[in-house]
């Protein structure tokens, strides 16, 4: 089994419902999931918008390949009503956004998925979560 956080983000319709659900169907697609942050509202990063976001992480145990939890998670999003990715650097509100941040150690990089997550450092929207849960051991 791997362990793999996911930074999770909403800023349209009912943002914590949307979360709780993307939890939900993380747990019934992609592994178990061992641990959950608090959620938090921000600030909208790198556009401009009138609507905050409410962010979160969430650890998985899963025995699924890197592609695969990709593959999942975007089929999540697109679930819950996401109908475009960002694409070099032009972001916008969606109602859902999953985010691979890191699959055990794995140094990963391809077209499609890099891992560690490029620009999570720069983040306070997934950094705070993700002390909150992060596995040190």
């Amino acid at each position: 089994m791997h362990k793999l956080y996911i930074g999770l983000g909403s800023n349209l319709g009912d943002k914590e419902e949307l979360l709780h659900r993307a939890i939900e169907l993380i747990n019934e697609r992609i592994g178990s999931v061992l641990r959950t942050s608090s959620f938090i509202e921000t600030e909208p990063w790198g556009f401009q918008s009138d609507n905050t976001f409410l962010n979160a992480a969430c650890l998985v145990d899963t025995s699924l390949s890197p592609m695969q939890c990709l593959s999942e998670t975007q089929e999540i999003e697109r679930l819950l009503g996401r109908t475009q990715k960002s694409v070099n650097g032009q972001y916008h509100d969606r109602p859902i956004d999953l985010d691979l941040l890191m699959y055990d150690d794995l140094e990963m990089n391809t077209p499609e998925l890099v891992l560690p997550h490029p620009r999570m450092q720069e983040r306070d929207f997934v950094m705070i979560p993700l002390s909150e849960i992060k596995d040190y051991n």
